[in-house]
């Protein structure tokens, strides 16, 4: 019998749901194992485009093993604070995948930043040094809090050095990151002190089909790990393209953006390596402590159907959000 209710979670419920970081870095290390063996369905991402720098994406999704299927109707509009709504915006709807039926709409925020987080310090265990203590991060919004959120789970950290444009902003994270997660937070006052020295490096502003990258290949340390989560909108092209290792989380997107002017200075097809294929050993992880490596995901529907589905069943579970009739 068709299901004749689905449940609507508001961004409140959903982190109400109270699903951990640790759940979702473990979701997101299986989905990329069984993407890496040809197990799930992740079609190319579709958008339009309606400001400068801005998108709305739809990104569908399906994992056979956990029946996960849906999509991802997402935007990101970096002039949004001019407005004082949030940059990025959207819902998450799941689909019975016997019948294709939602049962679930939910406000995609949350998810949103805790994946990205999460999928950062799945890559950092494929290709950063296990003794990594020292991460810079150069954007203190919410991408800054969950990937630090995230590596914390995995490393043990003992210096943060974090950069913002805007000084408030980096003295707020630094002040909240010390006190939620015990660690000593440096504010610095340039894009280069939360860089140099650091042994992980996440670059989290906003992404810019025609950026002006300050970040120089002297800069980047040997053995050092970086995750450019805005693309290449702070790294120069001369360290993209003399990095020992460059990975993403899936090539044939990467390529597509590529083709649609982001990313113009990639290194060649045959040096760039799908994170998938990493997780199952068909490529390869850090192989000494002096590599540089560096992933830039794109962020896939993959990685929400690991997540959306974990804050489903913990919301039925608490009894959180609304019932609505289909």
């Amino acid at each position: 019998m068709m299901q004749s209710k689905l449940l609507y979670l508001s961004m409140q419920d959903v982190e109400n749901a109270d699903v951990s970081m640790e759940q979702i870095i473990d979701a997101l290390e299986c989905a990329y194992q069984q993407k890496g063996q040809g197990k799930v369905e992740v079609p190319p991402t579709l958008g339009i485009h309606t400001r400068p720098n801005a998108l709305t994406h739809a990104m569908p999704a399906y994992i056979p093993s956990t029946k996960a299927a849906g999509m991802k109707w997402v935007s990101a509009y970096p002039e949004n604070f001019k407005y004082n709504v949030p940059q990025v915006s959207g819902l998450i709807v799941l689909n019975d995948d016997e019948t294709g039926v939602p049962y679930c709409i939910m406000d995609c925020r949350w998810v949103t930043a805790k994946r990205t987080g999460a999928k950062t310090a799945v890559a950092a265990e494929f290709f950063a040094r296990k003794d990594a203590k020292a991460v810079g991060i150069i954007g203190c919004g919410v991408q800054g809090r969950s990937n630090l959120e995230a590596l914390s789970h995995r490393f043990d950290i003992d210096l943060v050095c974090a950069y913002d444009i805007n000084a408030e902003a980096a003295l707020k994270y630094a002040s909240e990151m010390a006190e939620r997660f015990g660690l000593t937070v440096k504010v610095v006052g340039t894009p280069e002190e939360a860089v140099r020295e650091m042994d992980i490096v996440v670059t989290a502003s906003p992404i810019k089909k025609d950026p002006d990258p300050v970040i120089e290949n002297s800069w980047f340390k040997q053995g050092a790990f970086a995750a450019p989560v805005d693309f290449d909108s702070y790294w120069k092209p001369e360290v993209l393209q003399n990095v020992d290792l460059f990975a993403t989380d899936d090539v044939a997107q990467l390529l597509h953006y590529q083709e649609l002017g982001y990313c113009k200075d990639l290194p060649a097809r045959e040096h760039i390596h799908d994170l998938g294929d990493v997780a199952t050993g068909r490529a390869p992880r850090r192989q000494n402590d002096t590599q540089r490596i560096l992933a830039m995901n794109f962020g896939l529907a993959l990685d929400d159907m690991a997540t959306a589905p974990l804050v489903y069943q913990a919301a039925k579970e608490k009894g959180i959000g609304t019932w609505l009739d289909l």
